[in-house]
């Protein structure tokens, strides 16, 4: 889809943010949004995709504060961001013109203005299932509800309820997560397997996700869209793990994600038909990624099944570090940036489209 380029109107909806909106001003969108809507901001949840540095501070193995993870963020910093440049959630704030960049909520250094303009309280390792957390120590769904209800003290703190209600009614809530209850704690480290098979256990993920939604409108937001879970069996870490001789991509993998997908987007459908002035979207993340792996030519990719990190096959989080080489000639040939998280390349080459498709569906 062409996008057409155009300014934001969100700092004139309330003549009194002024002050907070200052940042969300000095960005252009690139997409049409439909007539006097706004998106004051940008608020997410989940897992690694969109986590900004939330896991730097707590006693956790997921981390990626260090090189080589940020070797293409503005000036080479590793801000805990698990990729070399910027995620899914900067890339979509800045394609909708609120600001460059979305921080980590637990950063230290975060600006009064930049709560009013969204940040992200995902954690890397999270998932739906409240056992993924635990087994690496990263910060739950539930958790990142607490900071949320936390965030929305501050803001009507510093601009009062009325005013924090309609950025909550207005602002886009995205939840990336299931990917680690699917590759890690399921099929890796086999934790759920004597208990669910995969139909119980997708099940228990989209009922969890439904619970999440439902919470997320309760405490006031109206757009929340949940990005399906990838094929998972085509990251490089899987294929290793589970593709056989060949790293062929692990099918298995595969079909309990496409199960999980379809579970999830029933569950929004039906929630959206029962919350009213909810909108809950399905973003189909599977289908464009698996077309950017299977056919990596025609998006501008030349390989698609190793990362840069190290050997390529197995290196994440602490295991792709400052000892381990990025052996990639240019990063932005490759899909993956470590064997299990794309690069600033490849979330570019996917957002576009995902913004494409459903952006409108949130109006």
């Amino acid at each position: 889809m062409a996008f057409l380029l155009l300014r934001l109107t969100s700092c004139c909806f309330y003549p009194t943010l002024l002050l907070f909106l200052t940042v969300a001003c000095s960005v252009k969108s690139s997409v049409k949004l439909p007539p006097n809507v706004t998106v004051p901001a940008l608020l997410l949840f989940g897992d690694s995709i969109v986590d900004a540095g939330n896991n730097n501070n707590i006693k956790t193995l997921v981390k990626c504060n260090f090189p080589p993870y940020g070797k293409d963020f503005e000036g080479g910093v590793p801000t805990g961001r698990f990729c070399n440049g910027k995620v899914p959630s900067d890339i979509i704030a800045k394609e909708l013109g609120i600001k460059d960049k979305v921080p980590a909520y637990l950063d230290s250094t975060i600006l009064p203005q930049e709560l009013v303009t969204g940040v992200t309280f995902a954690s890397g390792g999270a998932g739906f299932d409240p056992l993924t957390p635990k087994l690496v120590s990263v910060i739950s769904l539930s958790d990142q509800l607490k900071y949320f209800k936390e965030y929305i003290g501050k803001l009507e703190a510093m601009i009062g309820e009325e005013k924090t209600k309609f950025i909550l009614k207005n602002s886009l809530f995205l939840v990336v997560a299931g990917s680690d209850d699917i590759a890690n704690t399921y099929f890796t480290i086999r934790a759920r397997k004597l208990q669910y098979d995969v139909p119980a256990y997708t099940d228990l993920m989209a009922n969890s996700a439904s619970s999440f939604a439902r919470e997320l409108y309760e405490l006031g937001a109206r757009r929340i869209g949940f990005f399906s879970a990838p094929p998972l069996g085509c990251v490089p870490s899987q294929r290793t793990l589970a593709g056989g001789a060949g790293r062929k991509c692990a099918e298995n993998l595969n079909e309990a994600a496409k199960l999980f997908n379809s579970k999830l987007s029933k569950k929004l459908d039906s929630l959206g038909s029962s919350l009213p002035n909810g909108r809950f979207v399905y973003i189909d993340v599977y289908n464009l990624l698996l077309d950017l792996i299977q056919n990596p030519k025609k998006h501008g990719f030349k390989v698609a099944d190793k990362g840069c990190c190290g050997t390529g096959d197995l290196e994440v989080s602490i295991l792709c570090n400052q000892y381990t080489p990025v052996k990639c000639a240019n990063v932005s040939d490759h899909i993956f940036w470590d064997s299990y998280h794309p690069t600033e390349s490849a979330y570019k080459a996917l957002v576009s489209p995902l913004l494409g498709e459903n952006l409108n569906k949130f109006f």
